[in-house]
């Protein structure tokens, strides 16, 4: 008898996210902070490089030495800019973290890039793979960024925002009568928010949501009476 019969058929071991900031809510509002356990620890010995004098026999170690102190100061900068990045999204997104998806606000890329005054690629790179602790959850800094849809004012709304107040109205549909993606466009429409029948059914599918006929009949069969 094998004690943990499961390691047999998959032994890799969990990998945990590691925030690299976290996010908290204090009286002056939202404060960001790096994530001191998630920083490479890394230091110049003092005593060490002021052994290093002017002599010729030192000439490879006083380069050795320069690398060090730029690959600290490349560390400095790094974290800065990651701070800087994580900054401008709570700032953005502050709605979100107060009340949720539906307040999620679209921002693309460009928008950080040009509040940061940095290249986008530079953007691209700090937000991938980086991960943001807040009192909603933990998520990675590409969840924040969505395509901007246009509302009926002018203004622009975020997918994601679109796809939360989809999910509401499925949650809150009569089970006799569930809602088309005609009518949940016909609903947004009325909210200020214009989309598509097409726009809803790909984000209803991309939300792992079947399409009304098939809420019906999974009704049906569950409902009272059913056989």
């Amino acid at each position: 008898c094998h004690p943990r019969p499961g390691s047999i058929i998959e032994s890799a071991r969990t990998e945990y996210v590691v925030p690299d900031v976290f996010v908290r809510r204090s009286e002056r509002g939202w404060s960001v902070e790096l994530n001191a356990a998630a920083l490479p620890r890394v230091r110049l010995n003092d005593s060490y490089a002021g052994l290093i004098t002017r002599a010729a026999e030192h000439a490879v170690m006083r380069t050795q030495l320069q690398e060090a102190r730029w690959l600290l100061r490349s560390l400095e900068i790094r974290n800065d800019t990651l701070l800087r990045v994580a900054r401008c999204i709570v700032q953005r997104q502050a709605a979100f973290l107060e009340l949720g998806d539906e307040s999620m606000q679209p921002m693309v890329l460009k928008d950080v890039a040009d509040e940061v005054e940095m290249h986008e690629s530079t953007i691209s790179r700090v937000t991938t793979g980086k991960y943001m602790h807040t009192p909603r959850g933990v998520y990675e800094f590409r969840f924040f960024f969505s395509s901007h849809v246009g509302g009926e004012d002018g203004s622009e709304v975020s997918s994601t925002a679109i796809r939360a107040k989809i999910r509401k109205l499925i949650a809150s549909e009569e089970a006799a009568s569930p809602l088309s993606d005609s009518r949940i466009a016909e609903l947004l429409s009325q909210d200020g928010v214009q989309v598509a029948r097409r726009t809803v059914a790909k984000y209803r599918e991309a939300i792992g949501i079947a399409p009304s006929s098939e809420r019906r009949r999974h009704t049906s069969r569950r409902g009272p009476g059913a056989i």
